[in-house]
């Protein structure tokens, strides 16, 4: 998922609202556009853990976490860099498009906890009775326009991505739920062998 974030502020075409925002707060007042999308993802936990009532699951604080640090780690490596041709700009796109989606579904797929965004979405949804879309699209725009007026990149590719993450998301999460289910009966049936052999050694040792 940073990593798609990443291709996406290198290719130079738009990002999504909430990295409009983070780069926003990275040109006004330093750090790293990371320890931004940390922050903010404090912030929206914490105000989620109010509005519900409840601690978000560890998966939340995880995603927070993961994702800012990456974030960092790929820009500070410097190997993904900008192309000079519009071609290769809208590839770039494309695949940072692409891995946003699979990863929101890698980790949905998960079942460790929402997002810090998808945490307080759902916590303002059930408490206040309103629509899931309606919710998401209150905080898409308020975090949009604040980048905005923060000086972050607003371009067609941030209009791009809001209309198309939800399709591609839809799309992954199966995909990711299916390779979870398998690799997840994979390492049980590993469990499994290696009790049943150290059964077999007990008994052994037993006899």
């Amino acid at each position: 998922m940073a990593l798609g974030i990443v291709l996406l502020l290198k290719s130079d075409l738009g990002v999504a609202p909430w990295e409009v925002l983070h780069v926003g707060l990275y040109y006004n007042f330093g750090l790293t556009i990371g320890s931004w999308s940390i922050i903010a993802g404090v912030v929206i936990l914490t105000i989620s853990a109010i509005v519900a009532k409840e601690i978000p699951q560890i998966g939340a604080f995880t995603n927070m976490l993961l994702v800012g640090m990456f974030i960092d780690l790929y820009l500070l490596l410097g190997f993904i860099v900008t192309p000079d041709h519009i071609i290769g700009k809208i590839v770039m796109f494309a695949f940072g498009l692409l891995f946003s989606g699979y990863g929101m579904g890698i980790y949905i797929a998960a079942q460790f906890g929402a997002g810090p965004r998808d945490s307080l979405m759902i916590a303002v949804s059930e408490r206040f009775g309103w629509s899931i879309r309606s919710v998401r699209s209150v905080i898409e725009v308020v975090a949009l326009v604040i980048g905005w007026r923060l000086g972050g990149p607003v371009f067609w590719g941030t209009v791009a991505f809001s209309v198309s993450i939800g399709p591609i998301s839809g799309m992954a999460l199966p995909h990711c739920r299916r390779l979870t289910d398998w690799w997840l009966a994979k390492l049980k049936d590993k469990q499994a062998r290696k009790n049943m052999g150290e059964e077999k050694t007990n008994r052994g040792a037993f006899l």
